[in-house]
């Protein structure tokens, strides 16, 4: 499982928080963002079309690590790792999703916001986290002074994530990715800029490869 995670974080350094309305944007949006150069996912539970577009991706894009974010209960783990999600992403944890998950084949990366939150996921064996809201809780500062104390965990903050701070989080001991939504707007996935999303892509990779 570690290992399976170690690679998760170090696949890319975006992980692009995808939120899909429409079940029909699932694959042409998976495809522009791999023709950008990312080809790691987290598809978030937050639309009705979200477990539809889990497994309409992960069996289009084979080559692809599909996961699920916004995963709040075991049911809803369930779920998504029926559709097919490689990894799974929860904003928080309660300690029955992180008995549950222990479990499972398939990793979750819990979300943190504390050190005690850390601590306890640690508890469970979870050494690789989310950190989120990651600005609203502090952005750079806290990630630095919580992770400095907590040796051996691998954090992924989210939560307010650009281009133009997504370097400053990279360059924190243990953070070797991010996520975010800043290259997936809104107003692209409504006209179907496919090509545009494609474009951001390779912008936020090329800001990173230049730091």
């Amino acid at each position: 499982m570690t290992q399976q995670l170690e690679r998760l974080f170090t696949r890319s350094p975006i992980i692009p928080v995808m939120v899909i309305q429409d079940k029909d944007d699932a694959i042409p949006l998976a495809q522009a963002l791999l023709d950008g150069g990312i080809d790691v996912f987290e598809i978030t539970l937050r639309t009705e079309a979200a477990l539809e577009s889990i497994r309409l991706i992960a069996d289009h894009f084979p080559q692809a690590c599909v996961g699920a974010g916004t995963v709040l209960t075991v049911a809803q783990f369930d779920a998504v790792v029926e559709q097919g999600a490689q990894f799974v992403i929860s904003p928080g944890f309660t300690t029955a999703l992180l008995a549950h998950a222990s479990q499972s084949d398939v990793p979750l990366i819990p979300g943190v916001a504390t050190a005690s939150e850390m601590m306890t996921a640690q508890d469970y064996g979870f050494q690789y986290l989310k950190f989120f809201p990651a600005e609203a809780n502090g952005g750079v500062k806290a990630l630095k002074a919580l992770t400095a104390p907590i040796q051996g965990v691998r954090v992924c903050p989210t939560g307010g994530v650009t281009e133009d701070n997504m370097n400053d989080y990279l360059a924190i001991p243990g953070v070797t990715c991010v996520g975010g939504s800043w290259i997936l707007p809104d107003s692209l996935i409504r006209q179907r800029d496919w090509a545009g999303i494609t474009d951001l892509t390779q912008q936020a990779l090329a800001a990173v490869e230049a730091q």
